[in-house]
């Protein structure tokens, strides 16, 4: 017999998650409408639906722009990010003392400290190095920022990986270069791109640091939007926003298919 309590539960815990889901959902029915408006201000459109705002983030080559610094500087934060990360994270690992626990919680700082504060910080360091307004001063400031998100995705795969494949490898003559080359860094490589990933998505969606390092020469797309929101709002913003939705709704779908079909392939090999 079905315990009245537990369905009380039950039911409570469907009505909560369909709440938060509803609370993620609702505004992107306003967003993605509000991106066809004919109007040059912010509206839903009525009877006459228009592409106009699409075609100018197209047209207009500040939002071109944007796009391609935005791009630029995340691939280039990401590589870097990627590679400190992942030596750090590797060297810890090997290191394997209290002294690798204390920098493994050093480089979460960027994480824990408000961003405001890295601004600040930034600001003050690129003036002084002459970074400011720079590809290079950007880069490197949202690389750090990114380096956390790579230490823990492949501290997390170097958790899991078997130390005795390693150790095979060295028996066999292999150097410690080759064996992490060889062995350790095909074995973790999921992490490594998880920890890129992020450190990507890190960079592309950064404002605060960017607002107080750049001024006119570098202008991503978080502060493109920044820009269009301040005086006069524009609805190529929702329509910015709405192919940023698409791309991360695809990037998903992706993930999923790629990650059901390795789910698969074991599978095949096995007599039914």
């Amino acid at each position: 017999m079905t315990d009245p309590r537990a369905v009380k539960t039950h039911g409570s815990l469907v009505l909560v998650a369909w709440i938060g889901l509803l609370f993620l959902v609702l505004p992107l029915a306003v967003v993605i409408p509000v991106s066809f408006t004919p109007n040059r201000y912010l509206s839903l459109p009525g009877d006459v639906w228009s592409l106009r705002h699409y075609q100018a983030l197209v047209i207009d080559a500040s939002w071109r722009a944007s796009t391609f610094d935005s791009t630029v500087v995340a691939l280039g934060a990401a590589g870097l990010a990627t590679l400190l990360g992942t030596c750090c994270a590797i060297g810890c690992w090997r290191i394997s003392s209290r002294l690798s626990e204390l920098i493994r919680v050093l480089m979460l700082a960027p994480i824990i400290v408000p961003s405001i504060v890295h601004a600040l910080g930034f600001y003050r360091a690129w003036v002084e190095f002459g970074l400011f307004n720079t590809y290079q001063g950007l880069i490197i400031a949202h690389a750090m920022k990114g380096i956390p998100y790579v230490v823990i995705c492949v501290s997390a795969s170097l958790a899991n990986f078997d130390v005795r494949l390693e150790q095979a490898a060295r028996n066999l003559g292999a150097s410690i270069g080759q064996a992490i080359r060889w062995i350790v860094l095909p074995s973790i490589m999921p992490g490594i791109l998880a920890g890129a990933g992020f450190a990507f998505v890190t960079s592309w969606d950064e404002l605060v640091v960017n607002l107080f390092i750049t001024s006119r020469r570098v202008v991503t797309l978080p502060r493109k939007i920044w820009n269009s929101i301040q005086d006069n709002i524009d609805p190529a913003v929702a329509a910015a926003a709405t192919l940023l939705i698409l791309l991360t709704l695809a990037g998903i779908v992706v993930h999923l298919a790629i990650m059901r079909r390795a789910a698969r392939r074991p599978a095949k090999g096995v007599p039914g």
